[in-house]
Order: C-alpha cells, then structure tokens, then sequence
C-alpha cells in the first residue's frame, strides 16, 4: 500500500514536473518561432524598402529622361519657328528692298515723262507756228492755182483736199503699221517672252477621240454568238449600253458607234468580257453590262483623283473630282478634254508664277474651266456659266469661280486670274493640231477670209494657205502703190480681226510683182 502511494506521488511528481517542462518547451519555441517571424518580417520590410528604392530611382531616370526629350523637342521647335521667322524676316526685307528700287524706278519714269511732257509742250508749240506758215503758204497756192488753171476757189480746194487725203491716208496708214508694230516690239516683249517660257515648259500628248470604237476579234465566228438567235442579244446589248452595234463584213471587227465616250467605253469592256467568257445571253450581258458600268464610275473617280494628285490639288469636292474623271472620256474638236484641262491647269500655273500672283489657285482654276461640259444633264446653260455654278454649289473660291465663268465672256471678269484662264485655253485650243474643226466650217472660213481681201480695191488674187494661217493678196501693180501696198496688209488684218472668228493668229501678206514684157521679132 505504501508502495502504490509512493509510486502515485511519484507519478504526480512525475507529471508536474512534465508538464512544466513541456511548458517551458513549448514557450521557449513559441518564443523562437516569434523571433524568427520577427526577423521575417523585418527582412521583408528592409527587402521591400530596397526594392521601393529601386523603382523610385528608376522611375525618376526615367520622368529625367522623358524631361530632357521633351526640353530637346522644344528646343528644335523653337529653332525651326525662329529659321521660319529669320526666312518670313528676310523675304520681308528684299520684298521692302524691291519695292525701293521699284519706287526709284518710278520716280525716275516721272522724272522722265515731265521732261518728255516739257519737250512735248515746246514741239507744239513750234507745231502752231509752222501750221500758221503752212496756212499762209497753201493760201498761196491756192491763188496761184485759180491764176494757172482758171479754176474757182472751190474747185481748187476740192482738188488740193483730195490730194491731201490721198497723201494723208498713205501716211496714216504707213504710220500707224509703225507705231502697231513698235508697240508689239516693246510694250509686248516681256509678255511674249513669259508666253513662250510658258509654252515650251508645258508639253503633253493630246488623243483625238472619235464617234466610233472598233472592237477586234479573233474570228468571223464570234459575230454569231454576239448578234444571237433572231439578234436578242445584239438587241439586249444595244438597250444595256445606249449604244448602237454594227456588225457587217468588216473582218475581224466590230463597230461600236455612239456620241457618248463612257457609254461606248462600257460596251466595249462588256463585249470584251463576254467574249473571254463565252457565254454571251441576255442575261449575262446584262450582268456584265452592270459590272462593268460600275467599274467605269469607279475608274472615273481613280482618274479624277489621280489627276488631282499628279497636278498637286487638295481639298477637291469629291464629285468635282468625278466630273474630273469623266474629262477622260469627253472630247472638245478632237482634243481629249482631261489633256486640254491639265495643260490649261500646268500653263496657268506657269504663267501666274511668272506674273507673281497665286499659282495654285490659278492652276485650280484651269483644271476645273471646262467641268460643265461633262455634266451628266443638258442645261440651257452655256458650260462656262453652268461650271461656275457647279463650282459655286462645292464652296470653291469665288476667284475660281469668276476665272470659270469669265474664260469665254460670259461674266464680266473681277480677278486677274480670269484673263490667265482665257489666255491659257486660247494657246492649249488653237495651237496646230491640238484641234480639229468640222470641214464644212473650216472651209467656210477660209473662203469668207479670201473674199474679205478681195473685196478690197486693187486687190487681184487671194489664197488662203497653211491650213488658213496665212493670207496672201496678189494686188494689181499698176493702181496699188508700194506704199499703199504696205497700208493695205494692215487694213485687211484689221477687218479680219473685226469681222471673223478663228484660233490663232493669221499672217496677211500683200504681194506687188511689176512686170515688164516686150517681144523680139
């Protein structure tokens, strides 16, 4: 019993003891353990501060970065807004420069004219005192004359008015074919200088357009399958395209003959794609038909926009640009009108940069002088008139749409681009070969220019040459003086230009031949 108790007190003994060794163990390890989180934890704050650090410093490289690019833009802006202010300086100082010189030039100009003026003044009046000496000296003659002929006063003086008017319209004439002629040579000499530069940097190919395309084939056999059974589909062909097709013995083509370019183009790329295909029947041709009109109005506005972009015009209202397009397949007496438009376009550029006016407005306006002549519609409207309108109707500058209007008279001109224009389309239109005219009125023409010179007095013969270019007059030597000879050239050019219509220029030349014949026997 003693023993039991003893083992039992050993046994609590045993087990306080334990216990508070467990304790003591598990509290030394719960300890161990918390300093070991605290050292994690203060490695992960000491490990994130160094990476805080880090990012901090790099982002601050970089917003230093970023500064320093953006402060080296600025500075290269700045220098390119100060190189375009020293530029803008300068032109502003040689234009100051060259209206100085220019306001010398005129100060001198009016120096002179009041000396010629002061000159002018003194020959005047030595004039008055010769015309009174003149005045006495023919009442002279007039004395003397009624003593040796016996003639009254009044005879006398018709004789001597005649001969004066005789003598003075000889030497008007004479002199006014001096002064015309000096004035070309001087006043016209810059003018024709700026022309001719004009002229020769603009050079463009020109294509006649017809009535008629010609459609070639393989073979004679194709023509059946395009005319089909009892002609359907030559039939549905002709009411799809608006055009009319001939087919007759011609070998190896077909005719497709229509007024309208676009039309007998759409025909042609139809048969073209039927044929390729073989199946030519109604229906499909009015398939095709479809397609390819579609694909013509697309290439119309692939021509209107590459033109815009070859002649560097921008900001074009997108159905000018169509209207541009459609030029390629309109023609003006034979001249492609989208080649006559885009020399007008280029000459006018030219020809305003020589006079120092707007270049690109003036080359706008040349593209666009003839855009109412493609419109789909037929106005009553003449096409110079019904461009402006349609110019006006996109927002185009009212310097172009004056410049449009005004190219052949029909609206009186407010801006000094409009008479560029008209000059511009005048030397693109009657340039030789650019045009052709219908032979009854080119005939015509050339035949009312012969008469117009025979209807002068002395006048023999007359021959219209060089495709109408040249006149020349044979005169009768014996009533036509060398002098009147001379007047008479310029007589018939002035009524030309008064009384006939035609391109160009045309040279009037007068010939006088004397002969002498005698015969040896």
């Amino acid at each position: 019993m003693e023993i039991f108790i003893y083992v039992a007190i050993t046994a609590v003994v045993a087990l306080g003891i334990g216990v508070f060794v467990g304790r003591s163990l598990l509290l030394k390890m719960f300890q161990a353990q918390e300093r070991e989180a605290h050292q994690n934890a203060e490695r992960i704050v000491k490990d994130a501060k160094i990476e805080g650090d880090s990012i901090k410093n790099t982002k601050i490289l970089e917003a230093k970065e970023k500064i320093l690019s953006l402060k080296a833009d600025c500075d290269k802006e700045i220098n390119k807004r100060k190189n375009q202010m020293n530029t803008v300086e300068n032109r502003a100082k040689q234009k100051e420069q060259n209206l100085n010189k220019q306001l010398e030039v005129a100060k001198k100009k009016d120096a002179e004219l009041n000396r010629i003026k002061k000159q002018l003044d003194g020959e005047l009046a030595t004039i008055d005192e010769k015309r009174a000496v003149v005045e006495a000296e023919r009442n002279k003659q007039i004395e003397l004359l009624e003593q040796i002929a016996s003639l009254s006063a009044e005879d006398a003086k018709a004789a001597l008015m005649k001969q004066i008017e005789d003598e003075a319209r000889t030497a008007a004439s004479a002199r006014a074919k001096d002064i015309v002629d000096e004035a070309k040579m001087t006043a016209n000499k810059e003018a024709k200088k700026i022309v001719i530069q004009t002229i020769q940097r603009t050079a463009t190919e020109h294509a006649i357009e017809n009535c008629v395309s010609v459609f070639n084939i393989e073979s004679d056999d194709i023509k059946g399958k395009i005319i089909g059974r009892e002609g359907r589909n030559i039939r549905t062909l002709e009411a799809a395209t608006g055009v009319e097709i001939i087919v007759d013995d011609t070998p190896e083509a077909i005719i497709i003959s229509g007024f309208d370019p676009v039309r007998r183009e759409v025909a042609r790329l139809s048969l073209h794609r039927l044929v390729a295909d073989g199946r030519i029947h109604p229906a499909r041709i009015e398939e095709v038909v479809a397609k390819t009109t579609k694909n013509i109005e697309e290439e119309i506005v692939e021509i209107g926009e590459r033109t815009c972009i070859d002649l560097g015009i921008h900001g074009l209202h997108p159905e000018l640009i169509k209207l541009v397009g459609r030029m390629r397949f309109r023609s003006s007496y034979g001249q492609n009108l989208l080649q006559h438009s885009r020399e007008v376009a280029k000459l006018c550029a030219t020809l305003a940069s020589e006079l120092g006016l707007n270049s690109k407005m003036a080359k706008r306006a040349g593209l666009l002088h003839d855009i109412g002549k493609v419109w789909p519609e037929e106005p009553e409207l003449p096409h110079a008139i019904l461009g402006a309108e349609l110019a006006k109707k996109y927002k185009e500058h009212p310097d172009v749409v004056n410049a449009i209007g005004a190219h052949h008279d029909e609206m009186e001109m407010t801006t000094l681009i409009a008479p560029i224009i008209q000059a511009c389309d005048a030397v693109s239109g009657s340039r030789p070969g650019a045009r052709r005219e219908v032979m009854e009125s080119y005939i015509k023409r050339l035949k009312d220019m012969e008469a117009l010179a025979m209807s002068f007095e002395g006048v023999n013969k007359c021959f219209a040459i060089q495709a109408g270019r040249e006149l020349r007059v044979l005169v009768d030597s014996e009533s036509v003086t060398d002098e009147q000879a001379g007047g008479l050239s310029f007589q018939i050019s002035q009524k030309i230009e008064k009384d006939m219509q035609y391109p160009g220029q045309i040279k009037v030349t007068v010939i006088r031949e004397m002969r002498s014949v005698a015969y040896a026997k």
